[in-house]
C-alpha cells in the first residue's frame, strides 16, 4: 500500500507489477489535499480525537468514582454501566440521532463527538485499575490538606500511566477512524471525517488505484506511529494485568 501510494498511475497498472516504485512521486498525496477536502477531514477528524481524549478524562473520572467512593447505590449504578456494554451500538443509533434532532444537533460537530464522548469500556478499564491504588495513600493526601479533585490528578492519574496509556491508543484509533456516525449525522462534506473521505476517494476516484493507495497510507500511518511510541507501556500493562 505504502510503495503504491509513491508510485505513477502509469506504473501502478503494469504487468508485470513492481514491488517498489522505479519513480518515487508525492503527487498522489498531495493530489489529496488539493484536488479533495482532505485538510478540512483531517481537521475534523482531529477535533474528533482531541474530544475523545476530554471523554477519556471524564471516563478516568467515573472510574475513580466507582472504585474510590462508596455511596447507596453504587453498584446496582456500576451494573447499569457495564450493562451498556451489552447493547450493540447499532441499536441506539436511531434513537440518539432522534434526540439529537429534536435538539437540533444533526450536521454539526457537536451532534457527531457528544455521543461517543464516554463509554461503559472506558469506565471499567479505569475502575478495575484504580481499585488496586491503596486507600491509606488516599487517606494519608487527604490529611495533608489535598482536596479530591488534586488527589484525582495528583495521585491516581499518575499511577495509572499504563492503563491511560493503553486507553489513549485504543481512543485514537477510536476517534481517528470514525466513520459511521459522521456519515450519518452529518449531510454536509464540511463535517465529514477521513473515513468518510477515504470512502468518497472509492467513489468518486475508483479508477485512480495510486490516488486511494495514498489515502489509504494517510490514514495508517499514524496508527503505526502511535503504537510504535506507546506499545512498551501496552507491553507493561499487559505484565501487570496478568500478576495482579
Amino acid at each position: 500500500m505504502i510503495f503504491s501510494s509513491l508510485k505513477t498511475e502509469n506504473e501502478i497498472i503494469l504487468i508485470p507489477p513492481t514491488l517498489f516504485p522505479n519513480e518515487v512521486t508525492f503527487e498522489n498525496f498531495k493530489n489529496l489535499f488539493t484536488n479533495m477536502n482532505f485538510s478540512v477531514y483531517l481537521k475534523n477528524t482531529l477535533i474528533i480525537v482531541f474530544f475523545s481524549f476530554i471523554g477519556m478524562f471524564l471516563n478516568a473520572m467515573a472510574g475513580y468514582g466507582f472504585a474510590k467512593f462508596k455511596f447507596k447505590g453504587s453498584n446496582n449504578l456500576f451494573i447499569m454501566v457495564l450493562a451498556t456494554m451489552m447493547i450493540p451500538g447499532q441499536v441506539t443509533m436511531i434513537p440518539v440521532y432522534l434526540i439529537l434532532n429534536k435538539m437540533g444537533l444533526t450536521n454539526t460537530m457537536i451532534g457527531i463527538v457528544l455521543p461517543a464522548l464516554v463509554g461503559a469500556f472506558g469506565i471499567f478499564l479505569f475502575r478495575q485499575f484504580m481499585s488496586t491504588i491503596p486507600n491509606e495513600l488516599l487517606e494519608a493526601t487527604r490529611i495533608d490538606g489535598a482536596g479530591e479533585f488534586r488527589i484525582f490528578n495528583q495521585v491516581a492519574l499518575p499511577i495509572s500511566k499504563p492503563i491511560i496509556a493503553v486507553q489513549g491508543i485504543l481512543t485514537f484509533i477510536a476517534g481517528w477512524n470514525s466513520f459511521l456516525w459522521p456519515l450519518i449525522i452529518a449531510s454536509d462534506e464540511k463535517y465529514y471525517t477521513l473515513s468518510v473521505g477515504l470512502s468518497l476517494l472509492k467513489g468518486q476516484y475508483g479508477g485512480q488505484n495510486a490516488l486511494q493507495m495514498a489515502g489509504a497510507a494517510f490514514m495508517v500511518i499514524p496508527v503505526i506511529v502511535v503504537f510504535i511510541v506507546f506499545q512498551k507501556s501496552i507491553i507493561e500493562n499487559y505484565s501487570t494485568s496478568g500478576i495482579k
